[in-house]
Formats: C-alpha cells, structure tokens, sequence
C-alpha cells in the first residue's frame, strides 16, 4: 500500500446513477477509508453532446443521500482545459502526440493505428498518442497479473476540440494525487494506454482495481447506454446493503435498518480486498 493512500469516483453526467454505479463508488469508497486514505470525487464532464442537463446535480445527491460524502470539493473536468493543453503541449515537445485526420473507418481497415501508417489528410484532425506496440504488464488487485499490449495510437484531442477521456484522467489522477484507482472491470483494457500516458509525463502510475460488473438478464453490464434503472434515493440504506452484499458482505439482518452513515462505518470495519468475487454477475434478488 502507498503511505499516503488517495482513491477516487470518477463519474460521467451523462445519466443518473444506477446499481452498478453505486456497487463501484462504494468499492472506491471502502477501500479509501479502509486503509486510512482520503476519496474524492471528479465530475467527467468534458463531452457535452452526451450529457444530460442535471445528470451531474443528480449524481451528487445520490452519493449524499448514500452517506459517499468526498473528503475535498467536486473536481469538474470542464473547468481543466487548461491543463490538459499544457500536458499536450509537454508530449508535444517529448515527440509522443501527433496529428491525425484518419477515419474510422480508415482505422479499421489498418487493423489499428500508430503513426508509421497513418494515411489521413491534414485538415480537420485529431491528437493521437505514440504508444502502439508497447506491451504494458501490471497487478490488478482483484483481477490479477495483467499483460495488455496497445495495438491502436489513442485519441488525446479530437477533431471538434474536445479533449479525450484518456488523457484527462491520467492528468487529474497526477494532480489529485491519486494513489490506488478502484473502478469497474468495463474499463480495464484502457489501463495500459494510460499506465504509458502516466510515465510519458513523468509520474508514478497508482494501483489499480478493477471490481466485477453487476450484469443486466440479457448479459450486459448495468449501464446508462442500456437503459439500466436510475438509483431510488430513498432506499439508500437498502442500496448499500445490495451493492455490500454483491461485494462479498454477509449482513446481519439489522443492518439494514440503520441510517447510511452507520451502514458505511460498519462495512469500513470489515472491508478486505480478498472477499470480493471477481465474477461479472446478476444482482442477486
């Protein structure tokens, strides 16, 4: 474990929270206070065509209303273009980003992208990341030995101007000084561009966590995308027992009868990285 431990909720505002959003924050969440660190919350909103006007207003009180109160003020990506044009500009310089106009379907028949093949024209383009061919190995705490190689140049900045998540998240996670990342196992394949991104600007990659997806009947993960049921605020007690229990909690009976704050205290107390089942599954009835 780092000395000085720094976990963090990521959300995008592109819909209310739902289960699955929840099972994460509280992963994030535990294993934060657990281990005697801080945990923080980033609104991710740098794509404004996706998101849905008071999603990010939703999304905060759902966290109060569950007792997931951050131990800083809400960080909101919107308000970070500067930075993230700074970091552009330090790759820039180190020869690592370049521009691209190729399109995706362009892409597609490459099998992937990196620079030496890229046919685009130089118009209207893209920022891409030099990192294709790189093999990047790591421990995931619940997934474990991980080996990722990058077959494709990431998108840094769009063509429209809009910044990319890829890069947005390594620059806040360096700010925010954010040690171990706990977060769904829908985003583990993007860990080795960004463990790459980490290093090309000069910082020490956090841990990283991934926890098992709660899984929909038709075998998709619970998502915004596929229209999975927004959180019901007034039965936050009885969310967090769900999302404790997909966790790998046994619950005395009672607990569900106490306030958020006492629910979260308790499981605090108890939480070890190794109950967790790293299945992908349906939420138990």
């Amino acid at each position: 474990m780092p000395e000085h431990y720094t976990g963090r909720f990521a959300p995008s505002p592109t819909g209310p929270l739902h289960f699955g959003s929840l099972v994460c924050a509280l992963g994030s969440y535990l294993d934060a206070v657990a281990h005697g660190g801080h945990w923080l919350v980033r609104m991710e909103d740098l794509d404004p065509p996706r998101e849905m006007p008071d999603a990010a207003a939703r999304i905060l009180k759902s966290l109060d209303a569950h007792g997931l109160h951050a131990h800083a003020p809400v960080q909101w990506q919107s308000r970070r273009h500067a930075r993230y044009q700074e970091a552009l500009e330090q790759l820039r310089q180190d020869n690592r980003v370049y521009p691209c106009s190729c399109t995706r379907e362009q892409v597609r028949k490459a099998g992937g992208h990196r620079r030496e093949n890229c046919v685009g024209n130089l118009g209207e383009h893209a920022l891409r990341f030099h990192c294709a061919g790189a093999t990047e190995t790591f421990v995931d705490i619940w997934q474990g030995q991980q080996a990722q190689s990058i077959a494709e140049d990431p998108i840094l900045k769009r063509k429209d101007g809009l910044y990319a998540y890829q890069l947005a998240v390594v620059v806040d996670d360096i700010a925010q000084q954010v040690s171990c990342v706990v977060r769904g196992a829908d985003l583990l394949d993007c860990t080795g561009v960004q463990l790459q991104l980490f290093r090309a600007l000069g910082a020490e990659p956090p841990q990283f966590g991934h926890l098992p997806l709660v899984m929909n009947e038709g075998g998709q993960k619970l998502s915004k995308q596929n229209h999975a049921t927004a959180l019901d605020d007034t039965r936050a007690a009885r969310n967090l027992c769900q999302a404790l229990q997909f966790l790998g909690f046994h619950l005395p009976a009672e607990l569900a009868e106490q306030a958020p704050r006492q629910i979260l205290a308790w499981a605090c107390a108890r939480w070890q990285r190794p109950q967790v089942d790293t299945r992908n599954r349906l939420l138990a009835p």
